[in-house]
């Protein structure tokens, strides 16, 4: 039975890596697997998204919330037909973030914690329900401290010749608000398992976090 995983968490810890490093082994296992990173970009179908991530509807504050979340849940209900296709035809479907990235990133704006769950609440009606975009049958949440991940993007942004960050990355209270709706979502969801790549103080190479993904890809999908 085909099964539809999503690679998601908080900003830095190394989604796109843990998501081709998964889609190999999978492969190399022999499943069938069809890949799609979130948001789309170069897409018709993201173009609010990148205005929005560029600046041009205003401060990323100025956009919160539902009406961002519209933005990027239309990127997802046209990639939809995508999704099912794949999984009709016997497929496995990895996605690099999904529907839990409008919650974690649209909500680490609402600071009460009632709002949020209202939120959270609004958020799964709009896709899965009204939009009927497929739910998928885990989410794993990389977590990585909001303080280690805005050193490790600019890090990273040096050594690919960036000098800044984008509207929503250069915010660190925002980076720390997600990290914190993140961690509430693995606790409340049944189909979120958290992933944490830290250590201690020690950051763990994108193999050792490898390993506790497949783990529990292994352990509830592919046994």
């Amino acid at each position: 039975m085909p099964r539809f995983i999503v690679i998601d968490g908080t900003d830095g810890a190394g989604k796109k890596t843990q998501t081709e490093l998964l889609i190999a082994r999978m492969r190399r296992e022999g499943l069938p697997v069809h890949s799609i990173s979130f948001p789309r970009y170069g897409k018709p179908s993201a173009y609010f998204v990148e205005k929005f991530l560029r600046g041009g509807f205003g401060p990323a504050s100025d956009s919160f919330g539902k009406r961002a979340s519209i933005f990027y849940a239309l990127d997802r209900f046209d990639a939809a037909p995508e999704i099912r296709q794949a999984m009709m035809a016997g497929t496995h479907v990895v996605t690099d973030r999904y529907v839990a990235s409008n919650m974690g990133h649209q909500g680490s704006y609402i600071k009460d914690r009632a709002e949020r769950d209202a939120y959270f609440a609004w958020n799964d009606e709009l896709e899965h329900e009204i939009m009927g975009i497929p739910r998928p049958d885990l989410n794993l949440v990389l977590h990585v401290p909001a303080d280690i991940a805005i050193e490790l993007k600019r890090q990273a942004g040096a050594k690919d010749g960036k000098t800044g960050l984008d509207i929503v990355e250069s915010d660190i209270e925002y980076l720390r608000n997600g990290e914190e709706c993140y961690l509430d979502m693995a606790a409340r969801f049944p189909r979120f398992r958290l992933i944490e790549c830290m250590d201690g103080d020690r950051l763990l190479s994108k193999e050792e976090v490898h390993e506790l993904i497949w783990k529990n890809v292994s352990e509830f999908f592919l046994t």
